[in-house]
């Protein structure tokens, strides 16, 4: 007795071809579009940016060499300061150069100039960028909306083609760098570079720590939505903190006179809902911080030169200092047409 078996077809909702029709029938929604009302200013703006005047600052030249020190340590001394080195390292992240090919360019620059500058070699700039203190300079203001947000950079691997091909190997290594942007100015408010393997809610108080101005309100994705992240804000007075708690999430402990403020932020999404909660609150603000890791791929890429980690935060650190200079510059006044 043989035994006979039939084969069933799939049901047809499960088949491409009818979810492609199903895909079909569905109406698409329009295409948002946004029209600029500075775009003159804004274009001049945007050139200004290739501008080397822009890189390379007059009080820069005037304070190349480095100062006498007062106690000799042991060893060579420094021949150029820490803001020459910072400058020439700005030059070689924005214009996309090597360390020979930076040398170079500012010994050329120096000539077309008629300046007579001493330029520290490639191996001077590269020892430097190891111990380099580089400050983040942000523009006065009060208070500000904080959005916290993180992004992957590559520092060495296959390529994105390759890894789609034939998959990624164990030799793929990235850090992860952690921002705090200003809402309503587009600036870098505060930086840190760490491992991928940093949560973002560890890295939190940090960036609050470094940043400068008082924050009103401070909005992040459900990654942020842990202890450690109220307690950081807590510490630095913030007064608003627009995190959406998980969809299974329960209340916190607290004290009757003072609420939690994510049990107040779950007791509004039950009232009346999670989309109305994130719109009243402002918390669709936080895609500005996305915005901010756009910008800094499309600028700088999306990888990391460097290859030992006291190197790679100074040229992280002084990426986001030249976007917050492309920023201060101008940037484009958008409306919705639709």
């Amino acid at each position: 007795m043989t035994k006979t078996t039939t084969q069933t077809k799939s049901p047809e909702k499960y088949s491409a071809k009818a979810q492609k029709a199903n895909k079909s029938q569905i109406p698409e929604k329009p295409k948002v579009q946004y029209r600029i009302r500075n775009w003159a200013s804004y274009n001049e703006n945007l050139k200004k940016r290739g501008s080397i005047t822009l890189w390379i600052d007059e009080a820069v030249l005037n304070t190349w060499k480095a100062a006498p020190e007062v106690v000799r340590s042991r060893g060579g001394q420094k021949q150029y300061s820490d803001g020459a080195i910072e400058c020439l390292l700005m030059v070689k992240n924005v214009y996309h150069l090597a360390y020979r090919q930076t040398e170079g360019f500012a010994g050329s620059l120096s000539k077309l100039l008629g300046v007579e500058l001493p330029i520290p070699d490639y191996t001077t700039l590269n020892r430097r960028a190891k111990t380099l203190k580089v400050k983040l300079p942000t523009s006065e203001k009060g208070s500000i909306h904080a959005v916290l947000d993180s992004t992957g950079l590559k520092v060495f691997g296959e390529g994105e083609w390759k890894v789609r091909q034939h998959g990624y190997s164990k030799r793929r290594t990235w850090r992860k760098l952690h921002l705090g942007v200003d809402e309503a100015t587009g600036e870098i408010e505060a930086e840190l570079l760490t491992g991928a393997g940093v949560d973002d809610a560890s890295a939190t108080a940090d960036l609050l720590k470094q940043t400068q101005p008082k924050i009103e309100q401070l909005s992040a994705d459900g990654a942020y939505d842990k202890e450690k992240v109220y307690k950081a804000a807590a510490a630095k007075g913030v007064e608003k903190i627009t995190i959406p708690p998980r969809r299974d999430a329960v209340l916190w402990e607290e004290d009757e006179a003072d609420p939690h403020p994510r049990n107040e932020n779950l007791r509004r999404i039950w009232e009346c809902g999670r989309k109305e909660w994130k719109i009243e609150s402002g918390y669709h603000r936080r895609s500005l911080a996305e915005t901010a890791m756009f910008r800094f791929k499309t600028i700088f890429g999306d990888h990391l030169d460097a290859r030992e980690t006291k190197r790679q935060k100074t040229e992280a650190r002084i990426k986001c200092v030249a976007l917050n200079r492309m920023t201060r510059l101008g940037m484009p006044d958008s409306y919705r047409i639709n």
